[in-house]
């Protein structure tokens, strides 16, 4: 990911961000299930929808940091 989309990431709003982190979990859950069934042979598109995943997550965290929301 380059700085601009982490830029880009960052100025979405927390319901923004939570729609794209269900849409990433069901992008990683079906590729570990291809994974295994022998379907997908780019293995590293698994590492990165994981890392993107942890992108969106410290936004999130950190959005809801700056709001005074910890919970």
């Amino acid at each position: 990911m380059k700085k601009a989309d982490i830029k880009k990431l960052n100025k979405k709003t927390v319901a923004d961000l939570t729609k794209d982190l269900h849409s990433s979990r069901d992008e990683l859950r079906a590729l570990k299930f291809d994974l295994a069934s022998g379907k997908v042979k780019n293995i590293s598109k698994v590492n990165e929808v994981k890392k993107r995943i942890a992108r969106i997550l410290t936004s999130i965290n950190a959005q809801k940091k700056d709001n005074g929301t910890d919970k």
